[in-house]
Parts: C-alpha cells; sequence; structure tokens
C-alpha cells in the first residue's frame, strides 16, 4: 500500500478548515491534493478528531501484529502436523 505524504493528523485538520467554510478548490490548490483525495478522505475521516485518528491507529497497527502472530502460529502447527502425519 502506498505511504501518504499526510498524516493522519494533518488529513483531519484539512478536513476541518472545510468545514470551517473554506472553498474546497482553495484547500486542493494550497495543499496540492485531487478532489478525489479530498472526498475519499472526507468520506474516511469525516468524525473523527485528532485523538480518535492516534487511537484508530494504534488498534490498527496492535490488529496487523496480531494478524501476524496468528498466521505465524498456523504454520507453525501445520508444520508440526506434516512433521507428525509423516513419521511411521
Amino acid at each position: 500500500m502506498k505511504k501518504s505524504r499526510f498524516t493522519t493528523e494533518q488529513i483531519i485538520g484539512i478536513l476541518q478548515e472545510q468545514a470551517a467554510g473554506a472553498e474546497p478548490a482553495e484547500l486542493l490548490r494550497r495543499h496540492g491534493i485531487s478532489r478525489a483525495t479530498l472526498y475519499q478522505w472526507k468520506k474516511q475521516y469525516s468524525n473523527l478528531q485528532v485523538s480518535d485518528a492516534k487511537r484508530l491507529k494504534t488498534l490498527e497497527d496492535e490488529n496487523r501484529r496480531l494478524k501476524r502472530l496468528v498466521a505465524d502460529q498456523a504454520l507453525n502447527l501445520q508444520v508440526l502436523k506434516d512433521v507428525l502425519g509423516k513419521a511411521p
């Protein structure tokens, strides 16, 4: 997945600028983003505050780590089953 040039906090700040009444065209030009990007961000981060976004990122990182652990354990279990299944 491509890493964004903007942090979650910056994205929320841009969306808050728009909510405060800034013209979308001005935001697009000033921040160098496309209209599609702005509306995608709005769809994804519309109701978040900066603290919520930090918590979401923390939870996503933890979820990624736990999924990796589960995958490793499943692989280890499969290897053990294969070794035990081939023994006479």
